[in-house]
């Protein structure tokens, strides 16, 4: 598996990757995703291979604060390291950054995968997280 900066997109394989996983709400409006791709900080995508895996979209100014915006693996490369490396890849990238976050569901099996990659939830650092949707 390679790590590389994703510097081309092609939409239909985004596409492909966000509805595998459900993620209809970005595939709805392809041409806000594209936009996103395009203003975002970093996206770093793993192949196996000319094999698309996974990517990582970041967002922020790479100084002070990266918000790691979405991480998607087609489901049948899950479990396989993939989410993994990506995420390793942009905190060693970004290491000199003191906030790196994310927003992630609420569940068990997403808890302990970014609790094994070193990440705090908020309210364990006496924080507490607002977003307007």
């Amino acid at each position: 598996m390679e790590i590389r900066e994703y510097s081309t997109y092609r939409e239909d394989e985004i596409l492909n990757l966000y509805s595998s996983v459900g993620w209809t709400a970005y595939t709805d409006v392809p041409e806000f995703l594209r936009e996103g791709f395009r203003h975002s900080l970093l996206v770093l995508a793993a192949y196996e291979e000319d094999e698309l895996l996974g990517i990582l979209r970041a967002v922020g100014d790479g100084y002070t604060i990266v918000w790691i915006q979405d991480i998607l693996v087609f489901p049948q490369q899950q479990r396989k390291g993939v989410g993994t490396r990506l995420i390793a890849s942009v905190l060693e990238r970004y290491r000199h950054v003191r906030q790196i976050g994310l927003a992630t569901d609420d569940t068990p099996k997403t808890t302990a995968f970014y609790r094994a990659l070193g990440f705090t939830e908020m309210s364990e650092m006496g924080c507490r997280a607002f977003f307007r949707v």
